[in-house]
This record gives structure tokens, C-alpha cells and sequence, in this order.
């Protein structure tokens, strides 16, 4: 029945619509129809130009306004790159659309129909052409190399130097892992994967894994570069960090990697903020699920000597998974029973004594 109602109340609307047309046009043809036409032209033409004006002074305040206060300073040293390069896009496409813009409402209002004024037509122009064809093809070609120089600095060898994090997405969280005092990451194959003891599938048998940890945070060095190893345990996900400006899929069987250098510590950035409870986040930047919106982490950018005493402190996904568990401790052995003495020697002694 609603929805007899629904359809019923859509097409009441159309004829209304349909009517008022029919009314106007009435109307217009009790007035003279062309000048009903040409009034209704000059109306169309002020509007145009009022609405020009107020779109772009609009287009300026909220731009002023809003002028760094969404994420604020990049706060990594490829993430100031990538602003400028942002920068100038906007500079380049923004004087493009302020004057393609005022040209379609210029030419709207100063060519309205008007009483002994013809249009000319113009169909064609070869000059005209190359000019709104070439210029535009050069310009998005210069785009497109910035920023392709840019995804290949930030896609490329990270320093020797940088510090190595494994992120792994998962419905509907992130698992974060460390290596241990070598520095390098264990194996790890997805048929081991345990969600009580094993996450992400580590390979007990290589040494490397022994003291490989893991947290749920994402611990960080300020002024050292970190080169994020990035996968997904079951769908596309994709790691955004929004303050360092930088995104990468994490997809399932295929580890893509990033890297970057933070440039301030968390509490360095509550001091720019001005709020104090202000945290870096890891977001999911691809629709992955109804729990989409809860996949979140936080980032913690600190100095080499907090990160080294909060990593000191982490006990090894190894010795976690390998640990008994609480309440099942095995009983201490029995001490070992004394064996019996056998006497079958000294029977046989006593015998032949007699």
C-alpha cells in the first residue's frame, strides 16, 4: 500500500510540473512571447552574475577559513613535498577555473537575446583548438610527473638506516609487528596463522621470529625514516596516515611497502595543536566491511630513547605463544623412586654358606 502511495504521490508532482509549464506558457504567449523571452533572458543574466560573485568570494572565504585547520602542518619530511605538490596543483587548476568560470557567466550575461542583435556562428577555429588542447595537455603532463616523482621516492629503497614495521590489516583491525634486536623480521606463512598465538602466521622454526613482538600500537622514531611493510589477512585494506600525508593498499598475498621520516614527536604536535589530546591515526582508507569504520590505530612518534625502553619492555610474540597457559602449569615431577633392592643374590649366597 505505501508503495501504491509512493508512486502515486511521484506522479501527482510531475503533473503539477507539468502544468505550471503549461501555465507559464499561456502566459508567455498572452504577453508576446518573445518578450517574455528576452525579459526572462535579462533576469537569467543578473542572476548569473550575482551568483558569480558571491561563488567565488565564497570559494575565497571558506579557503581562508579553513586554511590549514583540517590536518595542520605535514608532519613528515616527504608529506611537505607532497603539500607543495598539492599546492601548486590547486594553484594551477584554480586559475584555470576562475577564468573559464567567469568567461561562461560573462558570455551567458553579455550575449543574452536581445532585440535587433543576431547571433554569429562560429564553428570552428583551428588557432583556438591547438591553444585549449595543447596548453592543458602540457600542463596535467608536468601533474602527472610530479607526482609520479613523488610515489617513486616514497615507493623506492628506504635508507640502511631505517627502522622496519610490519603492518598487516585484518577485519577489522591492524596487527602491528616488530623485529627484535637484529633488526630483521622472521618468515611467516598464512596456513600458521592462530588469532590466540599466532597472527600473522610467523614461522616458529626460523630464528629470526624468536624475538620478533608485536603491539597494538605503532611505536616510532622522530628525525629516523621507517619503512612500513604493508599486507591484509583477508580483504583490501589500505593504510592511511593523514598527517604524513601518505596511503598505501594493503592487499592480500601481494606486500607493498612505503617509507617516510617523522618530523615531530606526538608531544611536539599537542604543543602545535594546542591539543593535548591529540594522537597521530592509522586509518583504513578502502571500504572493507560493516566494520569499517571501527579499523583504527594510533601512532606514537617519540625519541630514540623512549622507543628504545617502551621496545625493551615488549615480550616476543615467541615467548608469548610458547608460554603455558595461566592456571595450566605442569606439576613438578615426582622425585624418582628408589628401586627396589634385589635379594635373589643374597638368597643364593645364603644357600651355599649352608
Amino acid at each position: 500500500m505505501s508503495g501504491f502511495l509512493a508512486v502515486l504521490v511521484v506522479v501527482l508532482i510531475f503533473v503539477v510540473i507539468f502544468q505550471i509549464a503549461k501555465a507559464s506558457e499561456y502566459v508567455s504567449i498572452l504577453k508576446g512571447e518573445k518578450k517574455a523571452r528576452q525579459q526572462n533572458n535579462r533576469i537569467n543574466g543578473f542572476l548569473l552574475i550575482a551568483f558569480l560573485v558571491l561563488g567565488l568570494i565564497g570559494v575565497y572565504y571558506c579557503n581562508e577559513a579553513m586554511r590549514g585547520k583540517i590536518l595542520g602542518e605535514a608532519a613528515s619530511e616527504q608529506g611537505e613535498s607532497i603539500d607543495n605538490m598539492i599546492m601548486w596543483t590547486l594553484v594551477m587548476t584554480g586559475v584555470v577555473f576562475v577564468i573559464t568560470q567567469v568567461l561562461l557567466f560573462w558570455f551567458a550575461f553579455k550575449y543574452q537575446e536581445k532585440e535587433g542583435k543576431a547571433a554569429f556562428y562560429f564553428p570552428h577555429n583551428n588557432k583556438l583548438e591547438v591553444i585549449w588542447t595543447v596548453i592543458p595537455a602540457i600542463a596535467l603532463t608536468i601533474l602527472v610527473a610530479i607526482g609520479l616523482r613523488h610515489w617513486f621516492r616514497i615507493t623506492s629503497d628506504a635508507p640502511k638506516d631505517a627502522m622496519v614495521v610490519e603492518i598487516t590489516g585484518k577485519q577489522f583491525n591492524w596487527l602491528i609487528r616488530y623485529p627484535g634486536k637484529d633488526g630483521l623480521l622472521g618468515s611467516k606463512y598464512f596456513k600458521n596463522i592462530n588469532d590466540a598465538t599466532n597472527p600473522v602466521g610467523q614461522d616458529w622454526d626460523d630464528n629470526l621470529n624468536k624475538d620478533d613482538f608485536m603491539a597494538n600500537e605503532m611505536h616510532l622514531v622522530v628525525g629516523k625514516p621507517v619503512k612500513l611493510i604493508i599486507g591484509s589477512r583477508d580483504v583490501v585494506h589500505d593504510v592511511g596516515l593523514a598527517h604524513f600525508r601518505l596511503k598505501m593498499d594493503a592487499v592480500p598475498g601481494i606486500p607493498t611497502t612505503l617509507w617516510f621520516t617523522p618530523k615531530f614527536t606526538t608531544t611536539q604536535m599537542k604543543e602545535k595543536t594546542g591539543n593535548p589530546d591529540f594522537v597521530y591515526e592509522i586509518s583504513c582508507d578502502q571500504m572493507c566491511g560493516v566494520g569499517h569504520y571501527s579499523m583504527r590505530a594510533v601512532i606514537v612518534v617519540e625519541t630514540q630513547k623512549e622507543y628504545d625502553k617502551w621496545a625493551a619492555a615488549q615480550k616476543s610474540q615467541y615467548e608469548l605463544a610458547h608460554a603455558a597457559p595461566a592456571g595450566n602449569a605442569p606439576a613438578a615431577p615426582a622425585p624418582a623412586e628408589k628401586p627396589a633392592e634385589d635379594t635373589t643374590k643374597k638368597t643364593v649366597a645364603a644357600n651355599l654358606n649352608h
